[in-house]
């Protein structure tokens, strides 16, 4: 009975539903292979258990939206216009500390940089709430500009999906400057 409580039965439902998809009909058969695959995964591979702590705010989550679709236009534009002039292509990687140290923000701000052209996050320190990002065309002087734009993305994506906790944090110092 207490390993029953283990499993944690939304992963099982998404196995089955992956498992229906690959073999391509929807059987009795089939979906109670399914759930029996999910179920001796989830046994044989128990995964910690997910703690969801996402909150949905209406005017930050419109707010995100308008600044990622707007960043996405301006970013898209200046990557073709850099790929078009024949002039040498700086690049940089910086480490951009973040504020927010839950594993779902980090990984939505990580998500959400690395979806506007000319980044790309390549690594994820989570012990120090660290994104080391890739930025094409950006030179020394523009790394200041590259990690604000970091920064205010995570603002965003914490004031549209954050906990009342997380949002307050955001009114911390910013790691490494002690300015907020």
């Amino acid at each position: 009975m207490r390993t029953l409580r283990r499993i944690q039965w939304p992963l099982v439902l998404w196995l089955a539903v992956v498992w229906v998809l690959l073999w391509g009909k929807v059987t009795a058969g089939n979906v109670l292979t399914g759930l029996a695959v999910g179920v001796v995964l989830c046994l044989a591979f128990p995964l910690p258990p997910l703690e969801l702590e996402l909150r949905l705010h209406p005017v930050g989550l419109v707010r995100f939206a308008a600044y990622f679709l707007a960043d996405l236009t301006v970013a898209g534009l200046r990557t073709v216009w850099q790929i078009l002039t024949p002039s040498p292509l700086p690049c940089t990687v910086l480490a951009v500390p973040l504020r927010s140290r839950s594993d779902l923000m980090l990984t939505a701000t990580a998500v959400a940089v690395c979806a506007v052209p000319g980044s790309a996050v390549l690594e994820i320190q989570r012990s120090t709430g660290t994104l080391f990002v890739h930025v094409m065309g950006s030179d020394s002087a523009g790394t200041d500009q590259a990690r604000a734009e970091v920064r205010r993305l995570e603002q965003l994506v914490v004031r549209a999906f954050g906990t009342r906790a997380e949002i307050a944090d955001l009114t911390a110092p910013e790691p490494g400057t002690g300015a907020p």
